[in-house]
């Protein structure tokens, strides 16, 4: 189901069934082309790429991913980052790592983060737009064989340990959302870890 709030469906909702009213929850045209809308007002580009599935090499400098680290594609490519298909797109992208360097990689252009003005979780939008892809026809991701994620509980000790260290990892949660991420890469870098945001054992243990 589309998740839209009330102004915006006021504001940009569209009758696409033609039945002289705006449901999302009831009408398939509807939902889509609001959706659509509401994309292209928060500056979706038609026709652009948004999120390519890649392979890295077993040794780069991580410390280039994250979610606001564009760069020509040119670059990542120079760098070992390969298309999982045939091609890549040109333009910039960012290179994303859901579960460290050992899981899935993805390159995400422009488009991607354009997604985040619709929802401010990495979770979210990544799944959305992981599901467009494949809706393109894109193969199933390879999972990779990330390290064991930490428990909820873990994962609380870690948010503390870095809130105590001055990072602003907001609600203490137990949920890897972006601020955590980023104090995550911070520190694995101080340590002298492969800087990939993906919070492990081996870090905990470290803090």
């Amino acid at each position: 189901m589309v998740q839209m709030l009330p102004a915006d469906i006021l504001e940009r909702g569209v009758d696409g069934d033609g039945d002289g009213h705006v449901s999302l929850k009831t009408s398939a045209p509807d939902a889509l082309l609001s959706g659509a809308r509401l994309l292209q007002h928060h500056g979706w580009r038609a026709g652009e790429p948004w999120l390519v599935e890649v392979k890295v090499p077993k040794q780069m400098d991580w410390a280039l991913s994250g979610v606001d680290q564009f760069r020509p594609v040119g670059e990542w490519q120079a760098m070992g980052v390969t298309p999982r298909g045939e091609t890549l797109p040109k333009g910039e992208a960012a290179l994303i790592l859901p579960q460290g360097r050992k899981g899935p990689a993805f390159l995400a252009y422009p488009n991607f983060s354009t997604l985040f003005e619709w929802n401010q979780s990495f979770t979210y939008v990544l799944t959305a737009a992981y599901f467009a892809t494949r809706l393109e026809g894109a193969p199933p991701y390879d999972a990779g064989t990330p390290e064991p994620g930490l428990e909820v509980e873990e994962m609380k000790a870690l948010q503390e340990k870095l809130l105590a260290r001055g990072y602003d990892v907001g609600k203490i949660d137990g949920i890897l959302g972006a601020g955590t991420r980023k104090a995550v890469q911070a520190e694995q870098m101080r340590l002298g870890l492969p800087a990939d945001a993906w919070p492990t054992r081996a870090l905990l243990d470290a803090l």
